[in-house]
């Protein structure tokens, strides 16, 4: 840099050049983990983004919403013209419930982590979230948050709507403990669905910075573990056991346990099962944190 020169009266001068440090607020590390949710949950609904954004997530939640809707206006329907009887017969069980959205679910599942960690990489800003206060456990908690949640509309919110919509028709169960009792099951169900499709499909989008990539794969893994658990099984005569190796089996049999059945799966315990999701989930966790801890951060 030259030497400074003598500058008139009014003649701007350039005293000092550099950084400085930041003076303002500081939120610490809960606010930069709360930001970052809300951007991502932003991002995957596609709220303040083009309408074909929006696309794939609205009609997942349509679909998912759609039976409960149908079957409570059912219910209204029959108690105003019909039996009762004849209403409650066409309602499926809570546990049930998901064989009518399992579609919705899927395809849910296969966009929402791909769209909430794959551009970070691909654009080259995860090194601009990791200067911040946010660490790389940090960001990869906030991420997994985010799609949680919104995977948690299509797990928890639909059954919720049904009991609900049930209760306000007076179709729901039997007496304020009845009515708590399926409450506590269905937010246990919800919950641990959207714990477990979290897991699984975080860590296979953690290995690819490409959202269409993630997404079929995600699939791939999704249906492939399906037909691996029904070769097993049927052509191959294995035992039982080996139908908990499908990501769509597994944990809805661990949902019809949470309510107290067993269904067309009596030889498959309580046990064997938590452990199939627990590893499943174990496992989509772990690709995921040891992928992040090695990821090459570029800036």
């Amino acid at each position: 840099m030259p030497p400074a020169t003598d500058a008139t009266d009014g003649d701007a001068r350039i005293l000092d050049a550099g950084y400085r440090r930041y003076a303002g607020d500081r939120g610490g590390v809960a606010h930069a983990v709360r930001s970052v949710i809300a951007t991502t949950l932003r991002r995957i609904l596609g709220l303040r983004r083009p309408a074909r954004s929006k696309i794939l997530p609205v009609m997942s939640i349509v679909f998912a919403y759609l039976p409960a809707t149908v079957f409570v206006g059912v219910v209204a329907l029959f108690n105003r013209f019909g039996d009762d009887a004849d209403a409650r017969a066409l309602i499926p069980e809570y546990s049930d419930y998901y064989g009518f959205i399992i579609s919705a679910i899927v395809l849910f599942v296969t966009f929402v982590a791909p769209e909430a960690v794959c551009p970070d990489r691909r654009s080259r800003v995860l090194s601009l979230y990791l200067a911040s206060p946010l660490t790389r456990m940090t960001y990869l908690l906030a991420k997994a948050a985010s799609v949680a949640a919104v995977i948690g509309l299509v797990t928890l919110g639909p059954p919720l709507l049904l009991l609900l919509g049930l209760a306000l028709q007076g179709e729901g169960p039997d007496g304020f403990l009845g009515f708590v009792t399926v409450l506590l099951r269905i937010f246990a169900s919800g919950s641990m669905l959207a714990l477990l499709f979290t897991s699984v499909s975080l860590g296979i989008a953690s290995l690819t910075d490409r959202r269409a990539i993630a997404a079929a794969a995600t699939l791939l893994v999704l249906v492939g573990s399906h037909i691996v658990a029904g070769t097993l099984e049927f052509g191959l005569n294995a035992p039982d056991e080996s139908l908990l190796v499908s990501l769509l089996i597994a944990p809805f049999i661990l949902v019809s346990h949470i309510y107290g059945e067993t269904g067309d799966f009596t030889g498959l315990s309580t046990t064997a099962t938590v452990t199939a999701v627990l590893g499943w989930a174990a496992l989509g966790t772990g690709v995921a944190v040891l992928r992040y801890r090695s990821l090459q951060v570029t800036r």
